[in-house]
This record gives structure tokens, C-alpha cells and sequence, in this order.
């Protein structure tokens, strides 16, 4: 390094020192490698020359490289000193650079020239035309704001269209005096920003929110233009609210009365109403409501109808659709109603059931009564009442006692205990009543007199007022008509023997030793039958003559003959009825004669009045009369005689023609040819139309024009 490449802030003494530690590194190199060398120049030896100084430098780098790599493997307590002279000489090196070649170009420097005061020029008048910037309106200290700021926050509060910023907006610029420029400005704003704030109290109304609308109008300072609509406006709603609530109140009214077309048509009033509110969510809310509670309403309809089958299963149908209506239903009311009632229907079923001693049939019915029905505990006590009666019926002292021991369950507070105890006590005197009957059934099961006499002694010995006096009487009878059977038997059966002939004596007989069975007797209706039977021979054999008799004088033409004769079997004789019947048959035959008789008499005189009363008498002969053979054939000539009259009478008088061929009845020869002369006859009466004047005139004058 020369002399002049060092800045003036280093000195040459410390140049000198780093050429020493040079001189000092290399020497020690050529030690540690063994080897001889000559000594280093001095460095007041070095050349000016700038080439020279750099020979010299490149040789020093390479060896005091290899110097400090020999330091670091042989020699460790000369590192430190090595470092410090490698530092040395790279901030030598640094020190002594020169400025760079671009900083001597005079085209940079003209290039900088122009640019920095066109920048600045730039950013001047950018400055200057910049708009100032707005105000920050929540840090203005209001007290000493100017009244263009204060229009102008209130205009942006005002622009936020929320009724607290109008109202801001408001309190902000009402204050401005009456003289100032901005007030008239200021007065249209108040008068919007007002009128604003009762828009959006409107929108609230519209929404539903009355309570809100009511308090946002009232938010409205008494000095703003739009105050005055205020309590206008507020009226106004609650007047419309209050309709609606009274629509509403109504239709819910006509709900649970069930008239769905008056609910309907109730609702759709709110649709008039100037409220969206009401019109669209209320109004559809109650057309839901009226859907779903008339389809209830059909539900609870459909279950009455089932409940009034007094079925039992039809009634369990009923009260699971009255259950299906949901609380939010207007007929829910009607349908929780309607669950106890179907239940005591059902409980009045299963006591029935219970009367007839079908204990089974009336627990089961019972359980299935629901819950929810307010019967529950009505109903634990008919099944604890039940379950005991059942084992009483068996009839058995294990079953009175079993009925006892459930009696006795009952607790004192239940609605049936005294019930239970009277039961209890009369079951424990039936328990007595029940040994006694069953010694009486074992007396009778011996089937001797005596046996069963024992048998009805012994059951006697039971009260009147006992429990078991029922079947106690039941089972005496039953044994009293065993007694009877055996002792009337021997009457019977010898009367069975005496009829055995069938004759008139022995019948009688047979009668009497059965009538010895006296009524009241266990085979009193058997021998009563056999007596009728008997008796109904001995009649039949007395009145068969006369039956007979009767009939040879009808088959002889001797009518009133044979029903004298038959006329002598009367009452309630086996053969009263045949008599009868062949006196009905024979007496209209009397009268078939006299009835042809007369109409051959009445039509000889051939007028039409007595043609038409001989057809009518001559129709009264029965079809089964032989004289039918007559009377078809005659009532068709006196049929035909009618027509013949008919049309003579129809050259003078038409109108009494169609008369007599009326008198003509129907299933005879002439009657299709009557209605058909009839109908002509008719016709004829009828005028025909006249031609009208209008077109004789018409004809007249083309007869007169053609004539020309």
C-alpha cells in the first residue's frame, strides 16, 4: 500500500505497523517449514510505481494465507495474533478504494437536475389543488361548530335513514335563528328529516310492531313540522289495530262454534284492512287456524257419530280421534270435553256387562277407558269391584273368601269402599248360605222323593234376603219338578195307552186320566198338549160329515145349501178354517151368478149409461168362475155396442161422441179403436187458423199489378 492511498484520517505510524506484522508473519512461516529464505525487503525498499506496489502485494497475500493455515495446525497460541493482522489488512484495503466512475458523468447530473425540481413542482401544485378534507363530525365540539358543519353532519346522520340519526340530524340544525341564511334550507330539511321519522314509525306499524311505531311517532320533537300528523297518525293506527284485533277475536269466536263459513268469510275482512300485517300475516295465520280446526271439527264430528253406535270398539275409534286433536286446534276444547264423555259411555257399557254377570266382558272394556279421560280412578274402582264379584260367582267358598280378601283392599277414602263393604258382608252370610246348598245338592243327587224332599228342605233354610236365596228357589223348583215328574208320570203314561185306538171312547178316557195333572205341575204342558191333541181328533171325526154333506150339495148346484151346512162347524175346531174357506169360495160364486145375472138384466136396455154399469157388475165375476167363459165375451159386445153409439152420436154432437166412448174400459175388444176415434173426434173440434190480412193484401195487389 502506498503512501498515498491512505485517507488523512489514518497516520503513518500505523501504516509502519502493519508492515512490520507482515515482515513478522512471514518469518514465521519459513521457520515452521524448516527452509531458508532470504530476508524480506523493507518496506522503505517499495517502488512508487503503482505496478510494482501490486507485484509485491500478491506474493505477501498467498504467503500469509498459507501462514495462518500453518498457524491453525501447528502452532495454536499464535492464532490471535494472525486474525488481528488479516483485519488489518482488509480495512486497509477498503480504506483506500476510490469513488466510483459514474458519480464523474455529467449526464446523471443533468438528468438529476431536470427531475428533482420537476417533483417538486408536482407535489406543489398537487397540494394546492387538493380539496380540503370533511370534518369529523363525532370530535366536533358542537358548542363553537360554524352552521355549514353542523348542515352538513346532520345531512350525513339524516342520510343513515334510522329514526335516532334523524332525530340527531334534527336536534344538530333546529337551532340555527330565524335570520340566518341557512334557515330556510334548514326549515325543508326539518320538514323531510320529521316527515321521515313517521315513515319509518309507519313501516313499523306495517310490520306488526304497533307499540314501536306509537313510540317512534312520539320520538318527533312538538316544534317539528311533522308533529301535528303525530297524534293523528297514532289514532289512526290504533283504530286499525283495533279492528283487526276485533276481526280476530270474532272469527276465532265463530271457530269454536264451528261455523266455518262465517270464519271464513270474517278473516277475509282483514284483507281490507290497510295494514300488511294484518293482510298477509295475521290473515294467513287464521286461514291456517280455519283449516286445521274445521278438519278437527270433521274429526270430532266423525267421533260422535261413532259414539252413538254404543259399540265398544266404535267408541275406542271415537276418543283416538278426539286424542288427534292437537292443543293448538279451537276445537281441542270440545275434543278434551268429549274424551270423558265417550269414557263414561264406555264405563255405563262395562256396569251393563257387569248386571248381566259377564264379568270378563266388563274388566276388559274398563281397561281400555283412557287415561287422560278423568275416569282413572272411577275406574280402578269398577275393576276392583268386578274382579271381586267374579270369583263370588263361582259360586265356591274359596271364591267368596278370594272375593272377600279383594273387597278388603278398597281403602276408606275411595268413592266405592262402602260399596265394598257391604258386599264384603254379604258375601261372608252367602258363605254359610253356599255350605248349606251344597248339602241340599248332595240330598237331591240320591233322585229318590224322600232324597229330594230332604233337598228342598235344606235349601229352604236359606233367607229370602240372603245372596243365594235366588238360586236357592231356582234349585227347589228344580227339584219340586223332579218330585212332580215322578208322580205324575204314571197319568200320562196311561192316558198314552188308552188312546192307543184312536176311537171316540177311548180319546175321552185318555183325557180324563190326563187331566188328573193339575196346573202348575212339571207335566202339566206335556199332558196339555196331548189333551189338545186328542181333542182335535174327536172334533175332526164329529165335523167331517158336515163338511162332507156340504160339498155334495155344492157340487149339486146347491149353493146356499152347502153353506148352511158348513156353517155348523164353528169356533176353534180343527176344521173350522177348511169350512170356512169352502164357504168364502162357494158365497162368491152366489154372488159371481148374481152380479151376471143383474148386468145381463141392466144391458138390455141399451142405453150407454147401462152398457158401462152391466160391464162394470159383469168385471166383478171372479176369474176362477166358470161364468168367466160368459161374461169376456159379452163385455166385449157390450163394448163394441158402445162405440157404435159413440159414432152415432158423433153426426150431431161430437162432444157427448167422445163421452160415451170414454165410458169404454180398458182390456176389452173396442178399446184401442175408441181412443183412436176419440182422438179424431178431438181434432175435428179444433178450428183451423185463419189465414191474416197481411198477405190477402199483399195478393190482392199483385193481382192488381199483374192485371195492369
Amino acid at each position: 500500500m502506498t503512501e498515498r492511498d491512505i485517507p488523512e484520517s489514518w497516520s503513518k505510524a500505523t501504516v509502519n505497523k502493519s508492515n512490520d506484522l507482515t515482515q513478522l508473519s512471514r518469518k514465521q512461516q519459513l521457520n515452521g517449514r524448516n527452509m531458508s529464505a532470504a530476508p524480506g525487503t523493507d518496506s522503505s525498499d517499495k517502488s512508487n510505481d503503482k505496478s510494482n506496489d501490486k507485484s509485491n502485494n500478491k506474493p505477501n497475500a498467498k504467503s500469509t494465507a498459507k501462514s495462518v493455515k500453518q498457524e491453525k495446525t501447528n502452532i495454536s497460541g499464535k492464532t490471535l495474533l494472525q486474525t488481528e493482522v488479516q483485519g488489518k489488512q482488509s480495512a486497509t484495503g477498503k480504506i483506500s478504494g476510490k469513488l466510483p466512475r459514474w458519480t464523474k458523468s455529467w449526464v446523471l447530473w443533468t438528468v438529476l437536475l431536470a427531475f428533482v425540481p420537476g417533483t417538486i413542482a408536482f407535489i406543489s401544485m398537487a397540494m394546492l389543488f387538493k380539496l380540503p378534507s370533511a370534518p369529523n363530525c363525532p370530535a366536533i365540539f358542537w358548542p363553537l361548530a360554524s352552521a355549514s358543519v353542523r348542515m352538513h353532519c346532520a345531512q350525513l346522520a339524516a342520510s343513515k335513514q334510522t329514526v335516532n340519526d334523524l332525530l340527531q340530524a334534527m336536534e344538530l340544525v333546529k337551532g340555527l335563528p330565524e335570520n340566518h341564511p341557512l334557515r330556510a334550507e334548514v326549515d325543508r330539511f326539518l320538514e323531510e328529516w320529521s316527515k321521515d321519522v313517521l315513515k319509518l314509525a309507519s313501516e313499523s306499524f306495517q310490520a306488526g310492531k304497533l307499540d314501536e311505531a306509537i313510540a317512534t311517532a312520539k320520538r318527533i320533537p312538538n316544534d317539528m313540522p311533522a308533529y301535528k300528523l303525530v297524534e293523528e297518525q297514532i289514532q289512526k293506527w290504533q283504530s286499525l289495530w283495533a279492528k283487526g284485533e276485533s276481526i280476530y277475536q270474532e272469527t276465532e269466536e265463530a271457530m269454536r262454534n264451528a261455523r266455518w263459513q262465517q270464519a271464513f268469510m270474517t278473516a277475509s275482512k282483514l284483507l281490507r284492512l290497510d295494514n300488511k300485517y294484518w293482510e298477509t300475516t295475521k290473515y294467513q295465520q287464521l286461514s291456517d287456524l280455519i283449516t286445521k280446526s274445521r278438519e278437527d271439527g270433521d274429526k270430532l264430528a266423525k267421533a260422535e257419530d261413532l259414539a252413538k253406535t254404543g259399540v265398544v270398539e266404535k267408541i275406542i275409534e271415537a276418543i283416538k280421534l278426539a286424542q288427534s286433536v292437537t292443543t293448538d286446534s279451537y276445537m281441542y276444547q270440545k275434543a278434551t270435553e268429549a274424551i270423558p264423555v265417550f269414557g263414561r259411555q264406555m264405563l255405563d257399557i262395562a256396569e251393563k256387562k257387569l248386571d248381566k254377570r259377564d264379568a270378563d266382558e266388563a274388566i276388559s272394556i274398563a281397561q281400555q277407558i283412557p287415561v287422560n279421560g278423568g275416569l282413572q280412578t272411577e275406574t280402578e274402582d269398577f275393576i276392583a269391584i268386578a274382579e271381586a264379584k267374579r270369583n263370588a260367582w263361582i259360586g265356591t267358598i274359596s271364591g267368596l273368601e278370594s272375593a272377600i280378601a279383594q273387597a278388603q283392599q278398597i281403602k276408606p277414602e275411595r268413592a266405592v269402599y262402602q260399596k265394598a263393604q257391604e258386599l264384603i258382608a254379604g258375601w261372608q252370610v252367602e258363605i254359610g248360605d253356599v255350605a248349606r246348598l251344597d248339602r241340599a245338592r248332595t240330598l237331591a243327587s240320591q233322585g229318590s222323593i224322600a232324597d229330594l224332599s230332604a233337598a228342598i228342605t235344606e235349601a229352604q233354610l236359606v233367607p229370602a234376603n240372603n245372596p243365594r236365596s235366588r238360586e236357592a228357589r231356582q234349585e227347589i223348583g228344580r227339584w219340586l219338578a223332579q218330585i212332580q215328574t215322578v208322580q205324575d208320570r204314571p197319568f200320562l203314561d196311561r192316558a198314552e195307552q188308552l188312546a192307543y185306538s184312536q176311537d171316540g171312547t177311548s180319546l175321552q178316557s185318555a183325557i180324563a186320566e190326563a187331566s188328573q195333572i193339575r196346573r202348575g205341575r212339571a207335566l202339566y204342558p206335556e199332558a196339555r198338549k196331548r189333551i189338545n191333541e186328542w181333542t182335535a181328533t174327536i172334533q175332526r171325526a164329529q165335523d167331517q160329515p158336515y163338511l162332507d154333506r156340504a160339498r155334495e150339495l155344492a157340487s149339486s148346484g146347491d149353493l146356499p145349501a152347502a153353506i148352511q151346512t158348513a156353517n155348523q162347524i164353528t169356533g176353534n175346531r180343527p176344521l173350522a178354517g177348511e169350512a170356512q174357506s169352502a164357504i168364502n169360495n162357494w158365497q162368491g160364486q152366489v154372488d159371481s151368478r148374481n152380479n151376471w145375472g143383474k148386468a145381463r138384466e141392466i144391458a138390455l136396455r141399451g142405453t150407454p149409461d147401462a152398457l158401462s154399469e152391466a160391464i162394470r157388475l159383469a168385471n166383478k165375476v171372479s176369474d176362477s168362475s166358470a161364468l168367466r167363459n160368459d161374461v169376456n165375451p159379452a163385455i166385449d159386445q157390450w163394448s163394441q155396442q158402445l162405440l157404435d153409439i159413440a159414432r152415432s152420436q158423433s153426426e150431431s154432437d161430437v162432444e157427448k161422441a167422445i163421452e160415451t166412448a170414454r165410458l169404454i174400459p180398458r182390456d176389452t175388444a173396442a178399446y184401442s179403436e175408441a181412443r183412436q176415434q176419440i182422438r179424431t173426434w178431438r181434432a175435428s173440434l179444433i178450428p183451423e187458423p185463419q189465414p191474416t190480412q197481411e198477405p190477402q193484401n199483399q195478393e190482392s195487389t199483385t193481382t192488381t199489378t199483374t192485371g195492369q
